[in-house]
């Protein structure tokens, strides 16, 4: 196995100016899991949920080859649930509902069949339990993702920086890398955060693209023009999946190898708006992928004379 992934499998319950849901599957984790098996990458979840959790749901897992021994099921306990109203430019939202439930105490245990994975994406969770999974690591990944939010900076800001110290990549927004950093250039910000551990810094600014800072370099990508977005929910996560399972594919942890592996996940991610939650990342085949990347190509590709 070559990716673990350790979030949130959960259910969300949406709403945008253009529908609602009832509860549907979600979590960070569901979403890379997902977009890593698009890819023919090995992976595998450490995770909790209720008895509440449809098998049909961990059968989808198992037919994408997504190792699941490290998904905990609480059988009296309930599933994590979030449900969230989105404004009309899909950038704001307002939180309904957060139902933390069996997540509360989640205590993560890795599976002997997930101790060899050469990469490991932790997901948005509070970072005490990120440094746990380190530790109940037999040996350190080659490389070490992290995802994290302004509420852990709000409240498990010297945890947080613990984690941060002992991580080579951290993917945030443009909004948290500055109150992480308290810069507001996010060249400043990204040279700030570089000195708190983590080699490679990736902001997201979402539907205006992403960036990547590694030592002095940086490299920007688009975000591709949608002619429909429905849902915004899980696109960062997928953005991620796509990024670490590339690394993943390829075998190789460098500056080169990354913004290729960035603009995998950015093509992943405008999968995932399409439709609302995993709806339409579950329907994307390989060659679906490859056309968007042609897209990409064509969007980001020029020729100029420069004398």
């Amino acid at each position: 196995m070559k990716l673990l992934v350790v979030g949130s499998v959960a259910f969300d319950a949406i709403e945008t100016p253009f529908g609602k849901t009832d509860k549907i599957l979600g979590g960070a984790a569901t979403y890379i899991g997902i977009t890593s098996s698009i890819l023919g990458v090995k992976s595998g979840i450490v995770s909790v949920v209720g008895g509440d959790f449809p098998q049909e749901h961990l059968d989808m897992f198992t037919s994408r080859e997504v190792n699941i021994e490290g998904i905990e099921i609480v059988k009296e306990g309930k599933t994590f649930f979030w449900a969230g109203r989105y404004h009309n430019d899909l950038n704001t939202r307002d939180t309904l509902a957060t139902e933390v439930n069996v997540l509360e105490n989640f205590d993560p245990k890795i599976p002997d069949s997930m101790q060899d994975a050469e990469i490991l994406l932790l997901g948005n969770l509070h970072p005490g339990v990120q440094l746990s999974v380190l530790e109940k690591m037999n040996n350190r990944p080659k490389l070490v993702i992290l995802d994290t939010m302004n509420f852990w900076m709000d409240t498990a800001w010297d945890i947080l920086m613990d984690m941060i110290a002992k991580t080579d990549v951290i993917t945030i927004n443009d909004e948290e890398a500055r109150q992480l950093s308290g810069e507001y250039s996010l060249v400043k910000a990204a040279k700030k955060i570089h000195t708190m551990g983590p080699e490679y810094v990736i902001i997201k600014k979402g539907e205006h693209g992403a960036l990547l800072f590694h030592d002095n370099k940086v490299f920007a990508i688009p975000a591709l023009p949608l002619e429909d977005v429905f849902d915004p929910t899980g696109a960062g996560d997928t953005f991620a999946g796509g990024f670490a399972a590339y690394l993943a594919k390829k075998g190789k942890i460098d500056f080169e190898t990354m913004k290729s592996a960035l603009i995998v996940g950015s093509a992943m991610a405008s999968f995932t708006v399409e439709k609302f939650g995993t709806e339409r990342i579950q329907e994307v085949k390989e060659s679906d992928m490859f056309s968007r990347l042609r897209q990409f190509k064509e969007l980001t590709t020029f020729d100029i004379e420069v004398q």
